[in-house]
């Protein structure tokens, strides 16, 4: 089976599908993913380019798969609230705009995977979401979606929105079929998000179905370093300072995490939170064996640190680029960059191996089975009218950038 990876960063993706996937072509903007890119999978498939640069004649072949993670920072809670008509978010009709070119010349992808945050689904009141669909729709498939958490599989909490689209005319199996949303994997973010579809849109969605997950045996403790050197530990008095910004519920659970005996294993993240009428850095700790999302740095705030208690002593540290390579499902012989801030914006950015390969496993792979896709690809997309500006979207103030 072969794919496209669009917005690579260092290849989770192509590590969550495994050997039995080959990769006809990754892309991405930024120089230090690319390079850690190429350190790990090797020079031939990727193309370090703006997305906007791209044309059909850069994408060799036909791919089974096209997969595209691209930015979320105008879709999330956290972002200006831009949505698919931001400078990065938008950066999604690009890719429309050659699945077109791709439909045209009979090369399209049987399959099509985006994946973003859960605020995709709510950005503009839903009508991003909705552009989304019709966008892909009209191309010449129908689709649905799912959410996925790592901490089904991995001791990070990360929910993520993956958009499936197949094109139309696959029988889908019945096992990836259900008659309407499954709890596990159709919050009400999604239900809601169909709900607001248009008729026409909702008669091309499907409810994708996978199994329950077995139960997570991986914890948090069997991936961090405990043994590091005193270097790597934040002095007594930083660690001090660290406790004074709690407030009195997250103190109480440093306090109950003491009188556990062993070392309990908590992770931190700064936030300002307002307090009567004031603003202030609190630090929340969580002991519920999980770490929190990780993020990209963009500030102290943003870093997650991690907090070990035992009954006679407390330490703390940031968690470190490993660490955070192990949270994404990352084997240890996975290389990273040597800059810890890059390491961290890598990993941040990243889609958790191991729900890629669940997807693959119980969904993208019987999807694919059986199909005659000679004869699929030449299927062609609707005529789903679309905004006449979202092709026009381009990412301001960007250069192409191509090196190998």
């Amino acid at each position: 089976m072969t794919f496209y990876e669009f917005f690579a960063g260092g290849g989770m993706v192509r590590a969550g599908l495994g050997v039995q996937w080959r990769c006809l072509f990754a892309n991405d903007d930024s120089p230090q993913k690319a390079r850690i890119y190429r350190r790990n999978w090797g020079c031939e498939a990727l193309v370090l380019a703006d997305i906007a640069a791209l044309t059909s004649a850069d994408l060799p072949g036909a791919p089974d798969l096209v997969w595209g993670s691209f930015p979320c920072q105008d879709l999330s809670v956290a972002g200006a609230g831009a949505g698919l008509a931001g400078q990065r978010s938008g950066s999604f009709w690009s890719l429309i705009g050659l699945l077109h070119d791709l439909t045209d010349q009979g090369r399209a992808p049987p399959l099509i995977v985006l994946e973003n945050v859960l605020g995709t689904l709510s950005a503009n009141g839903g009508a991003d979401f909705t552009a989304l669909c019709r966008a892909v729709a009209g191309l010449g498939y129908d689709l649905g979606a799912v959410v996925i958490d790592a901490a089904d599989f991995l001791p990070q909490s990360r929910p993520r929105l993956f958009i499936i689209a197949a094109r139309k005319g696959i029988t889908p199996p019945d096992a990836v079929l259900s008659k309407g949303p499954q709890s596990l994997w159709h919050p009400p973010a999604i239900v809601t998000a169909y709900q607001r579809l248009p008729q026409v849109l909702q008669k091309r969605w499907r409810w994708w179905a996978m199994p329950t997950p077995a139960p997570r045996v991986l914890k948090l403790a069997d991936l961090i370093d405990l043994g590091l050197p005193a270097d790597n530990w934040d002095t007594p008095l930083k660690t001090r300072k660290l406790l004074l910004m709690m407030n009195e519920t997250h103190l109480q659970k440093v306090a109950a995490a003491k009188t556990q005996g062993g070392p309990m294993i908590g992770t931190i993240y700064k936030r300002t939170r307002s307090e009567q009428g004031q603003k202030f850095q609190r630090a929340e700790v969580r002991f519920d064996d999980l770490a929190g999302c990780l993020r990209t740095p963009g500030g102290g705030s943003s870093r997650q640190q991690l907090l070990v208690v035992s009954r006679d002593a407390i330490r703390s540290r940031l968690i470190s680029p490993r660490e955070t390579a192990r949270l994404m499902g990352l084997s240890e012989s996975y290389k990273l960059s040597e800059k810890a801030s890059e390491a961290y914006h890598l990993t941040g950015d990243g889609v958790a191996v191991p729900v890629v390969r669940y997807l693959a496993k119980w969904l993208l792979e019987p999807l694919l089975s059986g199909i005659n896709l000679s004869n699929q690809r030449t299927f062609c997309g609707d005529n789903l009218s679309l905004p006449e500006n979202h092709f026009s979207i381009k990412i301001a103030g960007t250069k192409a950038r191509r090196t190998c």
